[in-house]
């Protein structure tokens, strides 16, 4: 079986679905005998093969300035691509122009296309329009939203999901063909004994110190400035006790320089896209605080409890499932303060006795092989039809 992957969220940086992405690339060269494409921007049209996998990018430019991300406006040439591809299956993981794109190739081939829901972005926009134009303006958007993907996933043969939260949702716009596909981790990398016992003297960072962690992309949507309020009043309350490293990229970057300069024990690194390093900054942690009201998956989670240490994040955000230390480790509203208070809440418990109930959760659950062996039995049943 040949599969062909096609979406705009990919970029030297992105997160989850670059990740989601590339484990995929793995398994197939590792545990089958399947082809994979994968087709995505980039600066300059460009392609390369690394045995039964081939990677094609589209030139295409940056969404934004500060962005990493870029639009793939030539849809023209995604579609050639994919239909020189002659793949048996298609994936779109992207509701725009890509995802059209996806599905008029896949009608011209005669082969399934599924969409994957990466992001929920209804919510997104309803934020923004309700900040800059009211409720009224933020409810019109975010129903015009809810058509739209109704109309669109229900084009595909299959709507892939990565969370039950998010297949219920579609269910409720109503999407017909969702399914549920959760995201996974490699236990054998992200596993406690990737602790760098010298990442707290490069950081300045006591023994004393409770290091609380968040790793992801600087964005609006994941609410950094929430986190960084949280910690402000964590600092409040507890003085000096603890210390905050946030490792990603992106825009909201300016915003944690400014509170770097004005608030002790609050440090950052780049994104860092090597598993094994990233496996070492979770290990070196204490405590995983994870701020984004809305999550798709929460791959990050995943990862930080896999390497031994508990993760903190907000009732209804959809981690629920994901959060192995129990209700303690939900903050029960979507603020700061509460954040705050459940974070120090946290800390009276023995963290490195529920970070080992955790990671023995993930590893019975959701190693990446297990993953994909269900979504390529789905794949199957797809050609098969």
């Amino acid at each position: 079986m040949r599969i062909c992957d096609v979406t705009q969220f990919y970029s030297p940086v992105s997160g989850g679905v670059k990740r989601y992405l590339t484990e995929k690339r793995d398994y197939i060269a590792r545990c089958t005998s399947d082809e994979h494409v994968l087709i995505v921007p980039g600066p300059r049209h460009a392609a390369r093969a690394e045995g039964r996998c081939v990677h094609l990018e589209v030139a295409s430019p940056r969404v934004s300035l500060s962005s990493h991300y870029r639009f793939a406006w030539n849809t023209r040439r995604v579609e050639r691509l994919i239909r020189e591809a002659k793949p048996d299956l298609i994936e779109a993981g992207e509701p725009w122009q890509l995802a059209w794109a996806c599905l008029r190739a896949g009608r011209a081939l005669g082969v399934p296309v599924v969409g994957f829901y990466h992001s929920h972005f209804p919510e997104s926009y309803f934020r923004t329009f309700h900040r800059f134009g009211g409720r009224a303006a933020g409810v019109l958007v975010e129903r015009l939203s809810r058509g739209y993907i109704r109309r669109l996933y229900n084009r595909f043969d299959l709507t892939l999901v990565a969370s039950a939260k998010l297949e219920n949702l579609l269910r409720e716009y109503g999407v017909g063909n969702a399914r549920l596909v959760p995201l996974g981790v490699e236990t054998d990398i992200f596993e406690p004994s990737a602790r760098d016992p010298l990442l707290r003297r490069r950081l300045g960072v006591s023994e004393r110190q409770v290091l609380l962690l968040f790793v992801g992309r600087l964005s609006r949507e994941k609410r950094i400035d929430r986190l960084l309020e949280a910690f402000a009043r964590i600092r409040h309350y507890a003085g000096d006790r603890f210390a905050l490293l946030i490792v990603g990229e992106g825009a909201e970057r300016v915003r944690v320089e400014e509170a770097r300069g004005r608030t002790p024990d609050l440090h950052w690194l780049p994104y860092e896209g090597d598993a094994r390093k990233l496996a070492s900054l979770y290990a070196s942690a204490d405590l995983l605080v994870h701020p984004s009201p809305c999550e798709t998956f929460g791959l990050v989670a995943l990862e930080a409890q896999a390497c031994g240490i508990p993760a903190v994040a907000f009732q209804g955000s959809g981690m629920e499932d994901l959060i192995f230390g129990g209700p303690a480790f939900l903050a029960p509203e979507m603020t700061a303060e509460s954040l705050a208070r459940t974070v120090l809440q946290c800390y009276q418990l023995d963290l490195p006795e529920i970070g080992a109930r955790a990671r023995k959760a993930v590893i019975e659950r959701y190693p990446w092989r297990t993953v994909f062996k269900g979504l390529f039995d789905l794949y199957a049943g797809c050609v098969r039809r």
